[in-house]
């Protein structure tokens, strides 16, 4: 059964929490919100404490008043079971819930998130309100979508108690049926871990040495997916209780959060939405929303909402910085451009009290006299002036391959280099394609390829064999395949595929190496051939023989003088490319140009240096956002046919200004 979140347009708001506030004020913030343009709101993430003062005791007398209110003033509710931060009664009811860290400390509550997912005691009482809750409102008007819960794993993906290590073997025993098989996989001959008994397994607690990759992948596997129980079971509560409503949770695939396989989220809730908050550190954050958003619309095949993200500063960095001027404005708008069809903030009127107080919002501490505030009102009208583009789609050619899997086993311990971050490697690779206005999709690396001429893999350090061959059939039969270092290297078990580097890819690339060198901290390589003179490789280089590829560029020094560093090899009907270092920013985006030109792949416009270009395709329309990052402004190039949507002005010279710091959005009809 399809369902479809029943909001028009592009949906806008944020997290409600009005009853951290007299009710007297509710009046208020209804008339705002309808000032700002604000049509969904979630509500009750953390409410369990009042919704069930005891166990099996409920008031709802609050709730009520709530959502008889939003209704009456026209804004949905996205109604949140409160399960992310259980009541303290329940904690003294049931101490074993608490989660155990690594070292075997238990944990206390009085924060948020503070249990144990393999808990039945927890399952039990979140299954329980979560009925309650939809017993009550699953024919409430006002109620538009399910939130359940909120952010699975932001600060309990992992507990180390005797109950989960009850749970992980349960989960062992399904994916491997017997012993031997685990043992296989596990390698266990090695340092005398043979088990001889499932109860001798255990989670991969702290210990005097390194703990089996294998043991702590699996461990992993396990936590994504307990958590993912966890989820399921409440939405199928919600689901029994209101067939026609889509439920959600908020993912967060950046901010380095990467405790959760979300491949295998996605396909299990009707709406895929995302909480995405920018460092403070990342000069150039504005790259960081649009891999993001990339990431979001490929995981959800479409359309995704933004359940969450910041006004202007948040308060869990180590320096909280404000946004500057145009900021959110173009945030926002970029998070739409990347297929976002909701755009929602945490929170709606910024707390006086509690761990969150200085986070923005969109009513701030100062009120309406604020900058703030003037921006969000702004936004929404832009919002409504876009309602046209919800549900329009992307455009991509190129793919990236993302997997949590290969990105768990490349952070392990004892690699080669510890200096290796999948995320750091995708984006450097993203970048440059950024920069030149390509469209980009993410895909696993047993996804569908025959829609796309470039695949790109900055790094897929662990692969199995299927999601190798899918890779390489896809340059067998006509497409260009470019793979970054420490590819292929190892199986789905963390075994090493024998024979040379980079494993499953050798014979698809025309290449193999026998010893890596990887370069320690500041270490560089210089590179000569068909690159710029000064070209370097940073991070990992090895010792490469090429068996039918030809050399792009070699090393000029160390060790491997000579060798090559990056390679260029015909492979069936398609071409393929090894990447043995890490280049420099120019020369890596050098070589991505000539890669993805020569497989035939252009930007979505042309445009000056610093506008952001990226394209949504309706049904008889395609949507060209357009967004400077100069603070200088520019002239683009459109349809003479075209519309400026947020000033609703046709391009009748067939050019369209993008204001300095900020954005257009142009509608370009289809014949």
């Amino acid at each position: 059964m399809k369902r479809v979140l029943n909001v028009p347009g592009i949906a806008y708001g944020g997290d409600y929490n009005p009853e951290q506030w007299p009710e007297e004020v509710w009046a208020e913030d209804m008339r705002l919100m309808r000032e700002a343009g604000v049509t969904m709101v979630s509500v009750g993430i953390f409410s369990w404490a009042l919704l069930e003062p005891a166990e099996g005791e409920y008031d709802f007398s609050r709730m009520d008043r709530i959502l008889a209110l939003l209704q009456e003033n026209g804004i949905a509710a996205d109604l949140a079971t409160p399960t992310a931060a259980p009541p303290a009664w329940f904690f003294r009811a049931h101490p074993e819930a608490l989660p155990v860290d690594r070292d075997g400390r238990r944990l206390s509550y009085g924060s948020r998130q503070t249990f144990c997912p393999s808990s039945p005691a927890y399952r039990r009482a979140a299954l329980r309100i979560t009925r309650a809750l939809a017993d009550r409102y699953a024919d409430h008007p006002a109620v538009a979508m399910w939130h359940v819960h909120n952010e699975y794993g932001c600060h309990n993906a992992e507990c180390y108690c005797d109950t989960s290590a009850a749970a992980f073997r349960v989960w062992l025993r399904n994916r491997y049926e017997d012993l031997a098989a685990l043992n296989h996989a596990w390698g266990t001959t090695f340092w005398s871990q043979w088990y001889y008994d499932w109860d001798e397994i255990l989670p991969p607690r702290a210990t005097g040495a390194v703990p089996n990759p294998t043991h702590q992948l699996d461990w992993r596997r396990f936590c994504s997916d307990e958590l993912l129980s966890l989820c399921t079971a409440e939405r199928d509560v919600l689901r029994e209780a209101a067939p026609s409503i889509p439920a959600t949770t908020n993912f967060m695939v950046m901010q380095n959060f990467d405790a959760l396989d979300y491949w295998r989220w996605a396909p299990e809730l009707d709406v895929v939405s995302n909480d995405h908050y920018l460092m403070s550190t990342d000069p150039e954050s504005e790259i960081d929303i649009a891999l993001s958003g990339d990431l979001m619309r490929s995981l959800a095949g479409g359309p995704w909402l933004l359940m969450e993200h910041s006004t202007g500063a948040v308060n869990w960095q180590p320096v909280n910085r404000a946004k500057r001027p145009g900021e959110l404005r173009r945030n926002a708008l970029a998070h739409v451009a990347r297929g976002a069809d909701g755009i929602a903030y945490f929170q709606w009127r910024a707390a006086k009290a509690g761990a969150e107080q200085w986070h923005s919002a969109m009513l701030p501490h100062t009120g309406t006299d604020s900058q703030i505030w003037q921006d969000v009102v702004r936004l929404g009208a832009d919002l409504q002036a876009l309602s046209e583009v919800r549900g329009s789609t992307g455009t991509a050619e190129v793919a990236i391959v993302w997997d949590w899997n290969a990105r768990w086993a490349l952070e392990l311990p004892s690699q080669p280099n510890g200096e290796l971050r999948f995320q750091d490697l995708v984006r450097d690779w993203y970048e440059p394609l950024w920069r030149a206005g390509i469209a980009v999709d993410f895909v696993r690396p047993d996804a569908d390829l025959s829609s796309y001429r470039l695949v790109l893999a900055p790094n897929l350090y662990l692969v199995d064999d299927t999601g190798a061959a899918n890779l390489t059939a896809f340059a067998r039969r006509g497409g260009t395949l470019a793979v970054g270092f420490h590819s292929g290297a190892v199986d789905e078990n963390c075994h090493v595929r024998l024979g040379g580097y980079p494993g499953a890819f050798r014979e698809a690339l025309g290449v193999r190496s026998d010893e890596l060198f990887p370069l320690l901290p500041e270490e560089t390589v210089g590179l000569t051939g068909e690159v710029a003179p000064d070209a370097t490789g940073t991070l990992w280089s090895e010792r490469v023989r090429t068996e039918g590829a030809q050399v792009v560029a070699s090393y000029t020094d160390g060790p491997l003088t000579g060798r090559p560093a990056v390679t260029r090899h015909t492979f069936g009907e398609g071409t393929t490319w090894y990447l043995a270092t890490r280049p420099d920013p120019a020369t890596l985006g050098s070589l991505l140009d000539r890669i993805r030109s020569e497989a035939g792949v252009a930007p979505v416009r042309t445009t000056p240096d610093g506008i952001e270009a990226v394209l949504r395709r309706g049904p008889d329309a395609d949507y060209l956002f357009l967004i400077d990052h100069t603070g200088r402004g520019a002239e683009v190039s459109v349809s003479a046919a075209a519309t400026e949507l947020l000033t609703g002005k046709p391009a009748e010279d067939g050019s369209v200004t993008v204001p300095a710091g900020g954005v257009a959005v142009v509608r370009e009809p289809r014949e």
